[in-house]
């Protein structure tokens, strides 16, 4: 199994959301090197950091789980989608997708603040690389084990 950190504005999708419906495509990621981390290395099963980008308080609100395997995300071939990909076609793909599933809200935001006050303990964590704006993240077992005892109390 590996682990994840994937990034949602909490505006267009959040924990909430993927809660409510349970399972949700990760779709409209166009970005090569994120778009290769579902395709090529996620896996069914694999475990998730749900993060709240662009908001008032960045960071991980929840938990989730890579619920299928990857297949080329739909909204590149929809001429009336933001995703859309004119240069994709059924037969050539460009993009990929998995599903994720809900596990669990955080009882409170594991903050980007938080975050960084324990750099030293997350080692290289992307996500505080500076100039990394990418929306599926590796993340190592150490650093998922160290970023869940982040979580406060209440």
């Amino acid at each position: 199994m590996r682990y994840w950190l994937m990034k949602s504005e909490p505006d267009a999708f959040s924990i909430d959301d993927l809660k409510k419906v349970k399972k949700e495509p990760w779709s409209g990621v166009r970005n090569y090197q994120a778009r290769n981390f579902m395709w090529k290395d996620m896996k069914k099963g694999d475990s998730v950091l749900f993060y709240h980008s662009n908001t008032k308080t960045p960071g991980i609100a929840g938990l989730a789980k890579v619920a299928s395997a990857a297949y080329p995300d739909p909204t590149q071939f929809d001429p009336e989608s933001d995703y859309w990909d004119p240069k994709a076609t059924p037969d050539k793909p460009r993009w990929f997708l998995v599903d994720v599933s809900f596990e669990r809200k955080l009882r409170q935001v594991i903050s980007l603040e938080s975050l960084k006050a324990n750099a030293e303990r997350l080692g290289d964590f992307t996500l505080l690389n500076r100039g990394t704006r990418l929306s599926v993240l590796p993340v190592t077992e150490s650093q998922w084990r160290t970023i869940l005892t982040l979580e406060p109390e209440s």
